[in-house]
């Protein structure tokens, strides 16, 4: 269960090398059986015209059997060659006299016989009679097992034909010659696939070795080890594999990171929000107490305490408020209204609205606007919600008596907006999480913050196709940009 890749690789490798060796046996079996049987058919055929060749010059050996039927008188050479000949291969040869007859040796050596040709080699010997080598392979009936045989012309130098000789060889042979070959082939095979096998072996070690790297690094990061890695470099498929492993190992320790970051500020902001929420609370239920026990009695003092009572509500519902629209803007069913609205306007709007909320700290809010026409398509509340955040932010973080310039200029395709204070400015760590919901600035500037309000514009800049750039370094100030697409 462990290895079924590595066994399965070698299976398939074993199987491919048994077809191979399958179909490389019946090819090479095909192929030398034929070139076996051209080799033997060559020498048997050589063979048949060296007897030939013996016969017919052997002094006056041939001019009784070339004469007629019957006894007759034949010479000493041919008869001894004949003996010599019978002695070898009795049965593996034929001589064939010009009438198609097979000649032998009568009892006496200087006497010839003549019988006639079984039907089978009848066209055999009248081709070689004709002056041509045949062959045929269908004759093993007449030698009484299968066989190859050749005719070949008993042609004197003169080139006169006085018969013919048939020579005949077992297949047997021929075959015994290439089952030796299919045993060391097979032979060979078989040593090749061992030591393919122990190859192959060592190769899917390989092969399944970054695999096994792979799983150990999943299970660890299921285990939340998100440092793991699979240690797997290499440049194919298995290593884009590994390397997207380690790629989301990474993002997920990103992602842990800041889910926990995410955690932490939402504790902290349950802490923040509960406190904030607890100390008007707290404030209009004393003050409305001391009124109803009669403790506040004076209508000056009344007076005080109501005022303070209507503050502590108005941050009350701001912060509920801010609640609300996080959680509205956050939901993708929420729809807001979009219609061609002047920017111009809604900026002005926004900065009459802020220069209230700068005025305490004798903070001034300048507004700079450069070229015509800003129209574009969007939510006028929305859109001044946005920019009064953003403002409202500048203020806070700027120095009393500082500047906060406002710049809207219309480009070719967008309209730009820019807003930038003189305060202290935001660190490099904070930056990637500005707009991230309960992140909140940790100072004294910023010490009645939601940390909400950031998170709120973005929402609205998301939704009206808003891009936000942000540059700041500390102690000089920030400066945040906005780019609106025009309304067609």
């Amino acid at each position: 269960m462990k290895k079924r890749i590595r066994l399965r690789l070698l299976l398939y490798f074993s199987i491919s090398m048994l077809v191979f060796a399958l179909f490389i046996g019946v090819i090479f079996t095909s192929l030398f059986s034929r070139h076996n049987l051209d080799v033997h058919k060559a020498s048997l055929e050589d063979q048949a015209e060296r007897i030939a060749f013996a016969l017919v010059t052997l002094p006056a050996g041939l001019e009784g059997v070339a004469g007629g039927h019957g006894n007759m008188q034949m010479g000493r050479g041919f008869a001894y060659y004949l003996q010599f000949l019978n002695i070898l291969a009795p049965d593996d040869y034929w001589i064939i006299s010009p009438d198609l007859e097979q000649v032998t040796l009568g009892l006496n050596l200087d006497e010839v016989s003549y019988k006639p040709l079984p039907e089978g080699a009848v066209e055999l010997a009248k081709a070689a009679l004709a002056g041509q080598n045949s062959f045929s392979e269908s004759l093993g009936s007449l030698f009484g097992k299968p066989s190859i045989t050749v005719a070949t012309p008993l042609r004197t130098l003169d080139g006169k034909i006085l018969g013919a000789v048939i020579l005949n060889e077992q297949i047997s042979d021929v075959q015994g010659a290439t089952t030796n070959g299919l045993l060391i082939l097979l032979f060979s095979i078989g040593v090749a696939i061992v030591l393919s096998a122990a190859v192959a072996n060592l190769l899917a070690g390989r092969f399944t070795n970054p695999l096994r790297k792979m799983k150990l690094a999943a299970q660890r990061i299921s285990a939340g080890d998100y440092l793991a890695k699979t240690e797997v470099s290499q440049a194919d498929e298995i290593g884009e594999l590994a390397l997207a492993l380690d790629d989301m190992a990474e993002q997920l320790h990103l992602a842990s990171q800041a889910s926990a970051r995410l955690e932490q500020q939402r504790r902290d902001f349950i802490a923040n929000i509960s406190h904030e929420l607890r100390t008007p609370v707290t404030v209009i239920r004393g003050s409305l107490e001391a009124i109803s026990d009669g403790v506040v009695s004076e209508p000056a003092r009344v007076a005080e305490y109501h005022e303070q009572m209507l503050v502590e509500s108005v941050y009350l519902e701001r912060m509920v408020n801010d609640l609300l629209d996080l959680a509205r803007l956050q939901n993708p069913d929420f729809a807001i209204e979009m219609q061609k609205v002047d920017l111009r306007e809604i900026t002005a709007d926004a900065v009459r609205s802020g220069e209230r909320l700068a005025r305490p700290k004798g903070v001034t809010l300048r507004l700079d606007v450069s070229g015509q026409d800003f129209a574009i398509q969007g939510d006028y509340s929305r859109l001044r919600q946005m920019l009064l955040i953003i403002l409202d932010n500048a203020v806070k973080f700027s120095p009393s008596s500082a500047e906060v310039s406002i710049r809207l200029e219309r480009l070719a395709d967008q309209i730009r907006l820019s807003v930038r204070d003189q305060g202290s400015g935001i660190s490099a760590e904070e930056m990637p999480y500005l707009f991230e919901r309960f992140h909140k600035q940790r100072s004294e500037a910023n010490k009645t913050g939601t940390g909400l309000g950031l998170s709120i514009a973005k929402q609205i800049a998301d939704r009206h196709g808003i891009t936000i750039e942000v540059a700041s370094e500390p102690g000089q100030g920030s400066e945040l940009v906005f780019s609106l697409p025009i309304a067609s």
